[in-house]
């Protein structure tokens, strides 16, 4: 991979996450609750790969 794709793809990340916190407070979402939905979508997709 090109390192100009390497970056790109982790400026892109980084800005993903920043409008997913950005959207979650806009909500008045408590960040628990962001926090909550991040760590069970993780679960679900590490328990997806050892079946």
């Amino acid at each position: 991979m090109p390192l100009t794709h390497f970056l790109a793809l982790i400026a892109f990340v980084i800005l993903a996450a920043g409008a997913t916190i950005g959207l979650a407070v806009w909500a008045d979402l408590p960040l628990a609750a962001a926090a909550f939905a991040a760590l069970s979508a993780s679960l679900a997709l590490g328990a997806r790969q050892w079946r």
